[in-house]
């Protein structure tokens, strides 16, 4: 029997509660026109890619995503409640509608992932696969397929608060980690990422981005 610590019991309850809400509230993705959101999205291939596939592993892949994460982040920019980014923010400020985020978001949603940048190793991608599936009791994280599904391909597009990591890029993936721990983002649902973010080490981050890349 596992021994569970107090925190990663409140952890627990966390998650289920806000997950509940988002799944109460978000009960479809955005509806957004994809061949409308491909012209449109060529603001945003520069870095991302014209398909989502991003050719350096330091700019987020957004083939896959969902369309309703997409449009969040876009509007958090907008808005300043994400501030970790500052060409994102230049960039965001030029999507002139919500009608464009959606047609956007809906375009990439629409598209495969492609074969990762970064090659992971045995050890990292086992470690970080227990990390992911089981969390670590000792200092409170919570496992992140509780919220971001198996392989870390999402639980539904229903609840797109939580997104697709399973395939990101690894680069990518510990620097959001990083900043969510060190506070430099905290644009995620009633601080979720945040709270588990500061309890893991650099070693974790490390090995949980490379087992998350694989995950094509």
């Amino acid at each position: 029997m596992k021994f569970v610590t107090a925190k990663a019991r409140f952890a627990a309850v966390a998650v289920a509660m806000v997950m509940g809400g988002y799944a109460a509230t978000l009960q479809a993705e955005p509806i957004g026109d994809a061949a409308a959101g491909e012209a449109k999205a060529g603001l945003c291939a520069g870095c991302h890619g014209a398909d989502g596939n991003s050719e350096d592993a330091t700019y987020p892949r957004l083939a896959g995503q969902y369309a309703g994460y997409i449009v969040k982040q876009i509007k958090d920019f907008q808005k300043g409640h994400r501030t970790n980014n500052e060409t994102m923010t230049g960039m965001a400020a030029m999507v002139a509608s919500d009608e464009d985020a959606k047609d956007i978001g809906s375009y990439f949603a629409k598209q495969k992932m492609k074969g990762a940048l970064t090659k992971p190793t045995k050890e990292n991608i086992a470690a970080g696969e227990k990390l992911f599936r089981e969390g670590n009791a000792k200092s409170g994280v919570y496992g992140c397929i509780n919220c971001h599904g198996e392989s870390g391909k999402g639980k539904s597009a229903s609840v797109s608060a939580f997104p697709v990591i399973g395939g990101q890029h690894r680069d990518y993936l510990i620097k959001q980690l990083t900043e969510f721990r060190d506070g430099a983002r905290a644009n995620d649902p009633a601080g979720m990422m945040s709270g588990v973010a500061k309890n893991l080490t650099d070693k974790e981050i490390q090995s949980v981005a490379e087992y998350l890349s694989s995950q094509i």
